[in-house]
């Protein structure tokens, strides 16, 4: 007759023991789960883990419990940490063989019941080949619902987190970069502002993601603060790294200057990334009048005209004017752009653009407005101001 605590017994016999590196190391026996104190042993089964499946040498090992400078003992006091973790692993009915001892290493098998790294990455390659957004989606967030950092906060171990970890974060970052993709290509681009703004705040230097943000507020109608995300990131990488924004994000900034249907996506959906994935970029697309960030909509510095024609208030009288109206001197120039406060008049002449200015002439000179004010130099030759600043299309 079988009592209840036989069926205890068996049911306790039929669950598999799962480790966990995709947050604390952890056992866990299908009942109690217990977050391993910081330790050599503790050390080389996240090592063994990391690589599990794999042959790892004894000397990889060695660094990963003692960094670079190993003891001269340290082969014994190896595989003593190998016996250690043995009994462990007979505490929660793991195979006595499950460390196996290879020539010049340790190999430790685990599967996707066992270990949560092998799960992850069995549900990426199932979603990149699923070739259906839907369940792309469904797959790469049961993969990313695995992770609960910090990554191995109870390892005690240098060389792992300087080498190891960040090859898991890659694979995360690629992996929520494809779900932010194809949340936006599914038109669900509300919704996904409220994981995308945290992600990007959190990962201030990773440019793909404020250029995921900028997209979604912008076809959310929120061009002003699209804008408002792009300085924030280039004045973050300027003081950071000392560089500007990378090429896709600059244009995206004038693409959203330009204005355009906030409805449609500025980007396509990229391909899904191969078995290793890589987020590709996209093409993107454009045009039409912009808000300036943080100004008024309705003064002529937050007004953003199409490319090539100049704002209101540099015409030769006013916005009634033509786009080939008549040419004023460079005198006049100077004068109405500091009434319309794009450039601010400074000591002997000099003058401060305003970072709209800039923009205006990023996109003439992306557009190559430049050939029609070249058709028309012989007309009239504007007699520069002493001092002033050049305002060649390409300065930015």
């Amino acid at each position: 007759m079988l009592t209840s605590a036989d069926a205890v017994e068996a049911a306790s016999r039929g669950r598999r023991t799962r480790f966990t590196v995709l947050g604390l190391l952890t056992v866990t026996d299908g009942r109690d789960s217990v977050a391993l104190q910081p330790s050599r042993p503790a050390a080389l089964l996240a090592a063994l883990l990391l690589h599990a499946n794999s042959a790892v040498s004894t000397e990889f090992l060695q660094r990963v419990i003692w960094g670079e400078e190993t003891p001269a003992q340290a082969k014994p006091a190896l595989h003593s940490c190998v016996l250690r973790l043995r009994r462990l692993f007979s505490k929660y009915g793991v195979a006595g063989n499950a460390i196996e001892a290879v020539p010049g290493g340790y190999r430790l098998t685990a599967d996707a019941e066992t270990l949560d790294l092998v799960e992850f990455r069995e549900l990426l390659v199932r979603a990149y080949s699923a070739g259906d957004p839907d369940t792309e989606l469904r797959l790469l967030r049961a993969a990313l619902a695995l992770w609960k950092p910090p990554l191995m906060a109870n390892v005690h171990s240098d060389l792992l987190h300087r080498d190891e970890v960040p090859r898991l974060k890659e694979e995360w970052l690629r992996a929520i970069e494809r779900v932010f993709d194809l949340e936006l290509a599914c038109g669900r681009h509300r919704e996904a502002l409220a994981e995308i703004w945290p992600t990007a705040r959190a990962h201030p230097l990773h440019e793909r993601f404020t250029e995921q943000l900028m997209e979604a507020l912008h076809r959310a109608g929120r061009r002003a603060e699209a804008l408002s995300e792009y300085r924030k990131t280039k004045d973050h990488l300027a003081e950071h790294l000392g560089v500007d924004p990378g090429p896709a994000l600059q244009r995206l900034e004038l693409e959203i200057l330009r204005g355009g249907d906030p409805a449609q996506p500025t980007a396509q959906t990229p391909a899904p990334p191969p078995a290793d994935p890589a987020p590709a970029g996209a093409p993107r697309s454009g045009g039409g009048p912009g808000t300036a960030p943080g100004a008024d909509p309705g003064s002529a510095a937050g007004r953003a005209s199409p490319a090539g024609e100049a704002p209101p208030a540099l015409r030769g009288d006013g916005a009634a004017d033509a786009a080939d109206g008549p040419l004023i001197s460079g005198e006049g120039v100077l004068d109405r752009l500091v009434g319309a406060g794009l450039l601010q008049e400074g000591p002997r002449g000099h003058y401060r653009m305003h970072e709209l200015l800039r923009a205006f002439a990023r996109a003439a000179a992306a557009e190559g407005v430049g050939a029609r004010t070249a058709r028309n130099a012989h007309t009239t030759t504007p007699s520069p101001r002493h001092g002033a600043v050049d305002l060649h299309p390409t300065e930015a």
